[in-house]
């Protein structure tokens, strides 16, 4: 028989010690992003009766004068936009002309501007001059306010020149007659409770990211800035009568370069001599024209303000011309004409030059 051979089975592979097992990763808790700071954005109107103080309280808002001030009324003919940014938001202030019954085609305009900053402001701002009866020029706004579906603001301005216990009686009374969403005594011109009013603003506005620049304070030209810097000085010259007749047009603003002309012997650097050999040209300087004309509406007010042998027209020149030479920081000539147009306050022309220096 064949030989068969056995075959040993394969021996086993010894088993390997198991891995020791790797501790698991804990997986890391989810980081909680911080809130995002909240910013908000909105516009403010301010509006009020005539003199009440509007102007005053945005130029101490915004820290520097943005618009005229005068004790005369209806000082603001148009709505002046003033822009305050902060790190919490971005406050867009309307100063309004005063309330009051429109008699001209001017002051129907005037109102106007008051209808539209009331349609499109976030919050209002009612002020109510402290040291005034409360009057039918007063029901005649709350009549306005009425129609209001934002929040309305009450400001009790004028509270530094008043006795403490007269302003009780105001609150209580302006309390019952409207559902306004703060009351707060202020003094604008004295910084009373300004603080507490821009919170409270802020924190009435919608969240929204901001509609213009850090660097913007304004809307307005330089044109219409002018032209309102030489009215004010119109207004703190003249009677109680001229104000209303009057309205300033700035016909053309012209930036250029004056050459600084020296002696020969005069220590200068850089000067290039001339060929006549008396003078030297030292370096150049910027200079702004500006020509401008005020509208009265008779023969008489042109008078007045031009005054005897001239004398008003000159003090309101030199006034005006040094508050421009302030904004712009360098030497200004200023050129004023008064000119007679009969009836101005009902000319639409006329009007639309005045407004359109705004744009």
């Amino acid at each position: 028989m064949p030989r068969t051979t056995k075959t040993k089975p394969p021996a086993e592979k010894a088993a390997k010690p198991a891995a020791p097992k790797k501790p698991r990763a804990k997986k890391a808790a989810p980081r909680i992003a911080a809130p995002k700071p909240v910013f908000k954005t909105g516009y403010v109107a301010l509006i009020g009766r005539p003199n009440t103080g509007k102007s005053t309280l945005l130029n101490a808002l915004l820290g520097q004068k943005l618009a005229i001030v005068s004790d005369k009324p209806q000082t603001t003919r148009i709505s002046i936009l003033g822009i305050k940014t902060t790190d919490k938001g971005q406050t867009v202030f309307i100063d309004n002309p005063g309330i009051h019954k429109p008699l001209h085609t001017l002051n129907k305009r005037m109102m106007n501007f008051v209808y539209s900053s009331l349609e499109t402001s976030d919050v209002v701002c009612l002020l109510v001059d402290a040291t005034e009866k409360f009057g039918h020029g007063d029901e005649y706004v709350l009549e306005i306010l009425r129609r209001v579906k934002t929040p309305v603001f009450l400001l009790i301005n004028k509270v530094d020149i008043v006795r403490k216990d007269t302003v009780l009686p105001i609150i209580g009374r302006y309390k019952d007659l409207f559902p306004f969403r703060e009351i707060i005594p202020i003094s604008a011109l004295k910084g009373v409770n300004l603080d507490l009013l821009e919170r409270l603003l802020t924190a009435a506005l919608p969240e929204a990211e901001k509609i213009y620049s850090d660097e913007e304070i304004s809307d307005q030209s330089e044109r219409f800035l002018f032209a309102e810097i030489i009215r004010e000085k119109i207004l703190s010259k003249v009677t109680q009568e001229l104000p209303f007749v009057t309205a300033v047009y700035v016909e053309a603003i012209e930036k250029k370069a004056q050459a600084d002309w020296k002696k020969r012997d005069s220590p200068t650097s850089g000067t290039v001599p001339l060929e006549d050999g008396g003078i030297e040209f030292g370096r150049t300087r910027p200079v702004t024209l500006v020509r401008a004309s005020i509208f009265v509406e008779k023969d008489n007010h042109r008078k007045i303000v031009i005054g005897r042998h001239g004398s008003l027209i000159k003090q309101i020149g030199i006034e005006a011309r040094q508050e421009i030479v302030e904004y712009v920081g360098h030497k200004v000539y200023l050129e004023l004409q008064v000119r007679v147009r009969e009836d101005w306050r009902n000319s639409e022309d006329v009007l639309d030059l005045i407004e359109g220096q705004k744009g």
